[in-house]
């Protein structure tokens, strides 16, 4: 990671450097914790590239297969679908249903792989070349913002699992019919008992959405602290001088930005993974009766 002069180019604190880079290009303002007309075009705009990017590679692998000896990037991509397809066949029972949910699980690993890995640029490389186009378009570079990691915004990441809860809903009504899955909502868990309907009810509603918030925000705290880790070690990049400390800081700075890449290429992949094989969970448990 080269070292950043950024913080100090612009006259920012360290503070005024983090909060300016942990904030999203946004239509507007974000009042509260929920406010479904606000959109972060920055993550919307990442996640879209990098899933286009991804179903590109991926077409390509398939449509360059060759039946003999395959290329690296096609072993590659073998041994992926071969793992993925392992994991579905062992949570997900039920053959008709692996044909959707296989692919979906690698579209899942693949796509938040891929968002994750936003995270291994430099901190101020693209924010940097927002701001110097949005100045030269004449606008204000100091109110130029802009976040790489899609998987470090909550919006991204709840709307991921929102989307696994209801291809979870859709799985309940069509392996189990909707009334047989009606009532699965109000006999189980403690027993197929009038008495016990709303406190079986209650405890289905509070199941669904904790697996949700979970499965949401289980991503997005990692990847959040993991780019907050990057921006405090690109000020010590930033805080270098001439002198015996400035110099150690800028050694402390290449020294730990390259240790904390290298241990994070483990953490984007083993978050994407955990958030397939959750997925692939949940959609088992909405073949499985009570």
């Amino acid at each position: 990671m080269a070292v950043e002069e950024h913080a100090a180019e612009q006259g920012q604190s360290s503070g005024e450097y983090i909060v300016h880079h942990l904030t999203h290009a946004r239509n507007k303002e974000l009042h509260g914790p929920f406010d479904f007309s606000v959109v972060s075009w920055d993550s919307m705009f990442f996640a879209i590239l990098v899933g286009v990017l991804g179903t590109f590679f991926l077409w390509r692998a398939a449509r360059k297969a060759t039946s003999g000896v395959p290329g690296r990037f096609q072993a590659a991509v073998e041994i992926l679908v071969e793992i993925v397809d392992g994991q579905a066949k062992g949570i997900v029972h039920n053959a008709t249903s692996r044909k959707l949910v296989a692919p979906l699980a690698l579209t899942v690993f693949v796509w938040i792989f891929l968002m994750n890995a936003m995270d291994l640029l430099p901190v101020d490389m693209l924010p940097a070349l927002w701001q110097g186009l949005t100045s030269a378009r004449g606008g204000d570079p100091h109110h130029a913002y802009l976040r790489v990691v899609p998987t470090a915004d909550l919006s991204v990441t709840m709307g991921l699992s929102v989307s696994v809860l209801i291809v979870c809903l859709v799985y309940n009504i069509k392996i189990k019919g909707l009334g047989g899955w009606a009532h699965e909502l109000i006999a189980a868990p403690f027993g197929d008992h009038w008495a016990l309907y709303p406190f079986n009810f209650a405890m289905q509603i509070v199941e669904f959405v904790a697996k949700t918030v979970s499965h949401g925000m289980r991503l997005f705290g990692n990847m959040y602290a993991g780019e907050l880790i990057f921006l405090l070690i690109a000020l010590l990049g930033g805080a270098w001088t001439l002198s015996a400390g400035g110099i150690a800081l800028a050694f402390g700075h290449v020294v730990l930005g390259t240790a904390w890449a290298i241990f994070h290429i483990l953490i984007i992949t083993l978050q994407a993974f955990v958030f397939m094989m959750l997925t692939l969970v949940y959609i088992g448990q909405a073949h499985d009766t009570h």
